[in-house]
């Protein structure tokens, strides 16, 4: 029997492809209702992991557990009625850009759902406000900013209430001030909703401000060199990529919750 606090289990995994091996040897859980957030240097393979954990790509090895459910040994079926439970932010936010905000978050619950259109925009009301964004449903993503759209795929994430949201790289290409109303709004979803959050970002500031927990990927190791709170990662490194990793810049002096 799988254990209720355990959101995501995943064991010796090995990713790659044909002979190139991305990473292996992964073995770590996340817990039900945390923040965990997915480190490393550049080209560690840190999205990669996040396409395997949400069914874009197939690992070479291992296992990716969701409750009873080993989820790339079960039927495509079960596969696909699990990935509903799933809320995706990409790094672009990924709106469509010929439709409104409205119809954008809309799109998801009309697809999955048969509720009339009188309760979807009445969700779509609801999940637009939720993100700071009331009043936008009618505006296109050209005439908002990249913080805004960033909400706005948040939204779309939450429209079919999923248990866990999955985000890559959500700071990118943000101003401080806009990153940190997202690290903002990322722990008030955690807080209010009890939802599983799992963030890829290299962002110093967020992985202080949001994680409970975390994994190092390390793209020379080709392996995990650490896993834990980011804090005391920081205090007590593995290594001495994790302790630069997370020490560079400001890193050394900030505590959690706090922000360069």
């Amino acid at each position: 029997m799988s254990d209720p606090h355990i959101a995501i289990s995943v064991r010796d995994l090995k990713m790659g492809f044909g002979d190139f091996i991305i990473q292996r040897d992964l073995n770590f859980d996340i817990k039900t209702g945390e923040i965990f957030v997915i480190m490393g240097d550049s080209g560690s393979g840190k999205s990669t992991l996040l396409r395997h954990l949400i069914g874009l790509q197939k690992p070479l090895f291992g296992k990716i557990n969701y409750a009873d459910m080993s989820f790339w040994d079960a039927p495509e079926a079960q596969r696909k009625a699990l990935s509903k439970r799933f809320g995706v932010l990409y790094q672009s936010g990924a709106l469509w850009s010929s439709m409104t905000l409205f119809e954008n978050v809309a799109m998801p619950i009309r697809e999955h759902t048969n509720y009339g259109e009188e309760r979807i925009a009445a969700l779509v009301q609801f999940k637009l406000a939720l993100v700071g964004l009331a009043g936008f449903d009618a505006y296109y993503p050209s005439e908002i900013s990249g913080g805004m759209k960033k909400r706005a795929g948040l939204a779309r994430a939450l429209a079919l209430d999923p248990d866990i949201l999955f985000f890559d790289e959500p700071s990118a290409g943000l101003d401080p001030i806009s990153a940190k109303r997202l690290d903002d709004l990322i722990l008030e979803l955690r807080d209010s909703l009890g939802t599983t959050i799992v963030v890829v970002t290299h962002e110093l500031a967020s992985i202080y401000a949001i994680a409970d927990s975390s994994i190092f990927v390390d793209a020379d190791a080709k392996t995990q060199t650490a896993l834990g709170p980011p804090a005391y990662l920081r205090d007590h490194p593995p290594t001495a990529k994790v302790g630069e990793f997370l020490r560079r810049g400001d890193g050394k002096n900030l505590n959690e919750g706090e922000a360069v």
